[in-house]
Protein backbone atom coordinates (compact mmCIF):
# COMPACT_ATOMS: atom_id res chain seq x y z
CA UNK A 1 0.00 0.00 0.00
CA UNK A 2 1.37 3.40 -0.98
CA UNK A 3 1.62 6.29 1.45
CA UNK A 4 -0.44 8.34 -1.03
CA UNK A 5 -2.94 6.56 -3.27
CA UNK A 6 -4.95 8.43 -5.89
CA UNK A 7 -7.65 6.83 -8.02
CA UNK A 8 -9.79 8.43 -10.73
CA UNK A 9 -9.01 11.98 -9.60
CA UNK A 10 -10.84 14.65 -11.56
CA UNK A 11 -10.58 18.42 -11.26
CA UNK A 12 -12.53 21.23 -12.90
CA UNK A 13 -11.93 24.96 -13.35
CA UNK A 14 -15.47 26.15 -13.94
CA UNK A 15 -16.48 24.46 -17.18
CA UNK A 16 -12.92 23.30 -17.94
CA UNK A 17 -12.02 19.70 -17.10
CA UNK A 18 -8.34 19.90 -16.09
CA UNK A 19 -7.52 16.49 -14.55
CA UNK A 20 -8.99 13.34 -16.06
CA UNK A 21 -9.20 10.10 -14.03
CA UNK A 22 -5.68 10.45 -12.67
CA UNK A 23 -4.31 7.32 -10.96
CA UNK A 24 -1.09 7.80 -9.00
CA UNK A 25 0.64 5.86 -6.24
CA UNK A 26 3.47 7.16 -4.06
CA UNK A 27 5.15 4.26 -2.23
CA UNK A 28 6.32 4.91 1.30
CA UNK A 29 10.00 5.84 1.49
CA UNK A 30 10.44 6.65 -2.21
CA UNK A 31 10.77 9.75 -4.35
CA UNK A 32 8.21 9.92 -7.16
CA UNK A 33 8.49 12.54 -9.90
CA UNK A 34 5.61 13.95 -11.95
CA UNK A 35 6.77 15.25 -15.32
CA UNK A 36 5.29 16.79 -18.45
CA UNK A 37 5.36 19.92 -20.57
CA UNK A 38 4.05 23.25 -19.31
CA UNK A 39 0.30 23.45 -18.87
CA UNK A 40 -0.47 19.73 -18.65
CA UNK A 41 -1.81 19.85 -15.08
CA UNK A 42 1.18 19.14 -12.83
CA UNK A 43 0.68 22.05 -10.43
CA UNK A 44 -3.08 21.53 -10.53
CA UNK A 45 -2.50 17.95 -9.40
CA UNK A 46 -0.35 19.03 -6.45
CA UNK A 47 -2.80 21.74 -5.41
CA UNK A 48 -5.62 19.20 -5.59
CA UNK A 49 -3.67 16.84 -3.35
CA UNK A 50 -3.18 19.66 -0.84
CA UNK A 51 -6.87 20.59 -0.87
CA UNK A 52 -6.20 24.02 -2.39
CA UNK A 53 -8.37 23.11 -5.37
CA UNK A 54 -11.58 21.04 -5.24
CA UNK A 55 -11.36 17.58 -6.79
CA UNK A 56 -13.41 14.42 -7.00
CA UNK A 57 -12.32 10.80 -6.91
CA UNK A 58 -10.41 8.59 -4.55
CA UNK A 59 -7.48 9.88 -2.51
CA UNK A 60 -6.00 8.16 0.54
CA UNK A 61 -3.05 9.27 2.64
CA UNK A 62 -1.56 6.76 5.07
CA UNK A 63 -4.73 4.70 4.70
CA UNK A 64 -7.16 7.54 5.48
CA UNK A 65 -9.56 9.19 3.03
CA UNK A 66 -8.33 12.65 2.03
CA UNK A 67 -10.66 14.21 -0.57
CA UNK A 68 -13.16 15.66 1.91
CA UNK A 69 -10.51 17.11 4.26
CA UNK A 70 -9.60 20.83 4.11
CA UNK A 71 -6.02 21.91 3.40
CA UNK A 72 -5.12 22.49 7.07
CA UNK A 73 -6.23 18.97 7.98
CA UNK A 74 -4.05 17.56 5.21
CA UNK A 75 -1.04 19.46 6.53
CA UNK A 76 -1.76 18.24 10.05
CA UNK A 77 -2.01 14.67 8.71
CA UNK A 78 1.63 15.03 7.66
CA UNK A 79 1.80 16.53 4.16
CA UNK A 80 4.33 19.32 3.67
CA UNK A 81 4.00 21.45 0.54
CA UNK A 82 6.50 23.73 -1.18
CA UNK A 83 4.63 25.54 -3.97
CA UNK A 84 6.08 26.72 -7.24
CA UNK A 85 7.50 30.19 -6.66
CA UNK A 86 8.16 29.40 -2.99
CA UNK A 87 5.56 31.84 -1.56
CA UNK A 88 7.54 32.73 1.54
CA UNK A 89 6.50 35.76 3.60
CA UNK A 90 8.86 38.48 2.40
CA UNK A 91 8.26 40.84 5.35
CA UNK A 92 8.71 38.15 8.02
CA UNK A 93 12.09 37.01 9.30
CA UNK A 94 13.48 33.59 8.51
CA UNK A 95 12.57 32.44 12.02
CA UNK A 96 9.01 33.78 11.70
CA UNK A 97 8.62 32.06 8.32
CA UNK A 98 9.78 28.76 9.79
CA UNK A 99 7.46 29.12 12.79
CA UNK A 100 4.42 29.38 10.50
CA UNK A 101 4.88 25.67 9.86
CA UNK A 102 4.69 24.68 13.52
CA UNK A 103 0.93 25.20 13.77
CA UNK A 104 0.31 22.12 11.62
CA UNK A 105 2.42 19.73 13.70
CA UNK A 106 0.64 16.72 15.13
CA UNK A 107 2.69 16.84 18.36
CA UNK A 108 2.10 20.56 19.10
CA UNK A 109 5.86 21.20 19.30
CA UNK A 110 6.61 24.92 19.50
CA UNK A 111 10.37 24.83 19.08
CA UNK A 112 11.93 24.78 15.64
CA UNK A 113 13.16 21.23 14.96
CA UNK A 114 16.92 20.76 14.66
CA UNK A 115 16.23 18.72 11.53
CA UNK A 116 15.69 21.98 9.60
CA UNK A 117 19.08 23.39 10.59
CA UNK A 118 20.81 20.04 10.16
CA UNK A 119 19.67 20.03 6.53
CA UNK A 120 19.99 23.79 5.91
CA UNK A 121 22.69 25.22 8.22
CA UNK A 122 22.56 28.58 6.39
CA UNK A 123 19.09 29.22 7.81
CA UNK A 124 20.39 29.18 11.36
CA UNK A 125 22.76 32.02 10.49
CA UNK A 126 19.93 34.04 8.94
CA UNK A 127 17.15 33.71 11.52
CA UNK A 128 16.77 37.46 11.94
CA UNK A 129 16.92 38.38 8.25
CA UNK A 130 13.73 39.10 6.36
CA UNK A 131 12.67 36.48 3.86
CA UNK A 132 12.51 39.04 1.08
CA UNK A 133 16.19 39.88 1.57
CA UNK A 134 17.34 36.34 0.79
CA UNK A 135 18.56 35.15 -2.60
CA UNK A 136 16.30 32.92 -4.68
CA UNK A 137 18.22 29.83 -3.63
CA UNK A 138 18.08 30.79 0.04
CA UNK A 139 14.34 31.44 -0.25
CA UNK A 140 13.87 27.97 -1.70
CA UNK A 141 15.78 26.47 1.21
CA UNK A 142 13.58 28.49 3.57
CA UNK A 143 10.42 27.28 1.85
CA UNK A 144 11.54 23.65 2.16
CA UNK A 145 12.58 24.24 5.78
CA UNK A 146 9.14 25.69 6.56
CA UNK A 147 7.47 22.59 5.08
CA UNK A 148 9.79 20.33 7.08
CA UNK A 149 8.95 22.18 10.30
CA UNK A 150 5.57 20.40 10.33
CA UNK A 151 7.39 17.03 10.56
CA UNK A 152 5.85 15.69 7.34
CA UNK A 153 5.49 12.09 6.29
CA UNK A 154 5.19 13.29 2.67
CA UNK A 155 7.00 16.30 1.23
CA UNK A 156 5.55 17.74 -2.00
CA UNK A 157 7.91 19.91 -4.06
CA UNK A 158 6.69 21.88 -7.08
CA UNK A 159 9.60 22.78 -9.40
CA UNK A 160 12.17 23.20 -6.58
CA UNK A 161 15.04 23.91 -9.02
CA UNK A 162 13.25 26.64 -11.00
CA UNK A 163 15.37 29.80 -11.17
CA UNK A 164 17.93 28.45 -8.70
CA UNK A 165 21.70 28.63 -9.14
CA UNK A 166 23.39 25.26 -9.83
CA UNK A 167 25.20 24.95 -6.49
CA UNK A 168 21.91 25.38 -4.59
CA UNK A 169 20.21 22.89 -6.93
CA UNK A 170 22.88 20.37 -5.96
CA UNK A 171 22.34 21.11 -2.25
CA UNK A 172 18.58 20.68 -2.59
CA UNK A 173 19.19 17.35 -4.33
CA UNK A 174 21.41 16.27 -1.44
CA UNK A 175 18.68 17.22 1.04
CA UNK A 176 15.99 15.28 -0.82
CA UNK A 177 18.32 12.29 -0.92
CA UNK A 178 18.84 12.49 2.85
CA UNK A 179 15.15 12.90 3.54
CA UNK A 180 14.10 9.78 1.71
CA UNK A 181 14.40 6.53 3.62
CA UNK A 182 15.54 3.94 1.11
CA UNK A 183 14.89 0.22 1.40
CA UNK A 184 18.58 -0.24 2.19
CA UNK A 185 18.30 2.29 5.02
CA UNK A 186 15.16 0.57 6.31
CA UNK A 187 17.10 -2.66 6.51
CA UNK A 188 19.96 -0.95 8.31
CA UNK A 189 17.50 0.55 10.79
CA UNK A 190 16.05 -2.92 11.30
CA UNK A 191 19.58 -4.16 11.91
CA UNK A 192 20.09 -1.54 14.62
CA UNK A 193 22.17 0.98 12.68
CA UNK A 194 21.55 4.55 13.92
CA UNK A 195 20.83 6.75 10.90
CA UNK A 196 18.83 9.41 12.76
CA UNK A 197 21.02 12.29 11.58
CA UNK A 198 21.40 11.13 7.99
CA UNK A 199 18.01 9.68 7.02
CA UNK A 200 14.65 11.08 8.08
CA UNK A 201 12.11 8.74 6.54
CA UNK A 202 10.25 11.37 4.48
CA UNK A 203 8.54 10.28 1.27
CA UNK A 204 8.84 12.80 -1.58
CA UNK A 205 6.50 13.74 -4.43
CA UNK A 206 8.30 15.98 -6.88
CA UNK A 207 7.26 17.98 -9.94
CA UNK A 208 10.40 18.65 -11.95
CA UNK A 209 11.33 19.71 -15.48
CA UNK A 210 15.07 19.04 -15.23
CA UNK A 211 15.56 15.45 -16.33
CA UNK A 212 19.03 14.91 -14.76
CA UNK A 213 17.73 16.12 -11.38
CA UNK A 214 14.71 13.84 -11.64
CA UNK A 215 16.80 10.83 -12.67
CA UNK A 216 19.18 11.40 -9.78
CA UNK A 217 16.51 11.48 -7.08
CA UNK A 218 13.39 9.61 -8.16
CA UNK A 219 12.65 5.90 -8.14
CA UNK A 220 9.39 6.22 -10.09
CA UNK A 221 7.87 8.63 -12.59
CA UNK A 222 4.50 9.67 -13.93
CA UNK A 223 4.04 11.75 -17.08
CA UNK A 224 0.99 13.97 -17.49
CA UNK A 225 -0.35 14.94 -20.90
CA UNK A 226 -3.45 17.12 -21.19
CA UNK A 227 -4.50 16.33 -17.63
CA UNK A 228 -4.16 12.56 -17.97
CA UNK A 229 -1.47 10.09 -16.93
CA UNK A 230 0.18 9.21 -20.22
CA UNK A 231 2.97 6.99 -18.86
CA UNK A 232 4.53 5.80 -15.64
CA UNK A 233 6.93 3.29 -14.18
CA UNK A 234 10.35 2.97 -12.63
CA UNK A 235 12.97 5.53 -13.64
CA UNK A 236 14.89 3.01 -15.75
CA UNK A 237 11.72 2.69 -17.86
CA UNK A 238 11.83 6.40 -18.74
CA UNK A 239 13.46 5.86 -22.12
CA UNK A 240 14.38 8.18 -24.97
CA UNK A 241 11.12 7.52 -26.80
CA UNK A 242 9.01 8.69 -23.84
CA UNK A 243 11.24 11.73 -23.35
CA UNK A 244 10.91 12.66 -27.03
CA UNK A 245 7.15 12.07 -27.07
CA UNK A 246 6.12 13.83 -23.86
CA UNK A 247 8.95 15.94 -22.45
CA UNK A 248 10.91 17.60 -25.23
CA UNK A 249 9.70 21.07 -26.21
Amino acid sequence: MGLLEIQKLNQYYGESHTLWDVDLDVPRGECVVVMGRNGVGKTTLLRSIMGLLPATGGMKFDGEELVSKPAERRARAGIGYVPQGREIFAQLTVEENLRTGLGARRDSLRELPEMVFDLFPVLKDMLNRRGGDLSGGQQQQLAIGRALAIDPKLLILDEPTEGIQPNIVAQIGDVVDRLRLSREAEQEVADGVDRARTQYGVTVLLVEQKLPFARRLAQRFFILERGRVAAGGTMDELDDDLVAQYLKV
